[in-house]
């Protein structure tokens, strides 16, 4: 069950939003929210993947991603299009950015081809304003679509834009306009359920390192539809699925675990000069319970992928020559908003 948050929200700027949808009930739809690191292949296929599972099996058709309303909007008219200028126009757009890469080109391509049903929602504030956002601004001035819905969410999200870029205040981009664009986008669809995908930063429950107080998007979702909200991590995708060199044995608590082994690396710091490390298989029913140091290991450290549901032993080589024995279980918790392991003391064992 995730932890009671009591939401604090910064305050909003003077001028109200222009789309205010607070009127309607929360959607009774399910978020299946995903945390990532943006442009990174493996996290792409993956996306790709599950999204599949969504769209077939289950029936979605609404993809929700960290991107403005305008970028949305000619993604959605880009599903329609005969070929792919509109996309390359996107890309064009994106050039100081990690979605500049051609495997983001290759996702939206398998999503037209494989997907073609689906229908983006964008939630962010309007980063690429004076591009993408200014081309949907004169696209409908020429065509007099100035009193549509498309033309106030669009100068709205400049606007939005405008604020985050003067106060600089990341917690007002992800605890109030983020939400905002989410709740607008999402109430309206009544019963569906949707995929959205986000930075890690913004997909756990909790507060952002710094800005104590300020809550995460997923904090926020999560005060408004509860339980509907379901969180996933996608950046240990970014990290290859290294095969262990070998199989060990090794007793922890008086329980001899199997134990695959991923070597030493090469890490040097103080009077650190290296990091050996193994992976305790079939272990964490064992080590649930057992408590914490409140230290905690990011996922970047590891020598393999990491799932939660899994325990490690690393060991730190000293200069002097002494080795220092930890213990780590993946359990879904985020440091400094890096998904992260956390050191424990086993316990023993009946």
């Amino acid at each position: 069950m995730p932890p009671e948050l009591t939401v604090e929200l910064p305050e909003a700027p003077e001028e109200p939003t222009t789309i205010n949808n607070a009127y309607l009930p929360p959607s009774t739809g399910r978020i299946f929210m995903f945390g990532e690191i943006h442009g990174v292949e493996e996290i792409l296929e993956r996306k790709l993947e599950i999204w599949g599972e969504f769209y077939r099996e289950y029936e979605m058709r609404h993809f929700f991603i960290e991107a403005p309303f305008f970028t949305a909007y000619f993604l959605n008219e880009w599903m329609q299009a005969e070929d792919d200028t509109i996309l390359y126009e996107l890309f064009a757009d994106w050039h100081y950015s990690s979605k500049n890469n051609p495997y983001q080109l290759d996702f939206y391509r398998t999503i037209k081809r494989e997907f073609p049903e689906t229908v983006f929602h964008g939630i962010d504030v309007g980063h690429g304003s004076s591009t993408t956002g200014q081309r949907l601004i004169e696209y409908l001035t020429a065509n007099n679509l100035t009193d549509t819905e498309a033309y106030t969410l669009t100068r709205e999200n400049m606007r939005q834009l405008e604020h985050f870029d003067r106060t600089r205040n990341h917690g007002l981009r992800s605890s109030v306009y983020m939400p905002q664009n989410f709740i607008r986008e999402f109430d309206r669809l009544g019963d569906q359920s949707i995929m959205l995908v986000n930075g890690g930063a913004h997909t756990h429950l909790g507060y952002f390192e710094g800005q104590e107080g300020i809550p995460t998007l997923a904090s926020v979702l999560y005060e408004r539809y509860g339980n509907a909200l379901q969180l996933f991590d996608l950046t240990g995708y970014a990290i290859p699925a290294i095969e262990p060199l070998r199989t060990d044995l090794i007793t922890v608590s008086g329980i001899e675990f199997e134990a695959s082994y991923f070597g030493i690396d090469d890490t040097a710091f103080s009077n650190v000069i290296g990091r050996e490390f193994w992976r305790l298989e079939n272990a964490y029913a064992y080590f649930h319970d057992s408590p914490l140091t409140g230290e905690a290991l990011p996922f970047m450290n590891f020598p393999t992928r990491v799932e939660i549901g899994q325990v490690f032993i690393m060991d730190v080589h000293r200069v002097d020559g002494t080795v220092d024995r930890m213990y780590f279980r993946v359990s879904g918790y985020y440091w400094r908003n890096m998904p992260s392991a956390q050191e424990f003391i086993p316990s023993a064992l009946d």
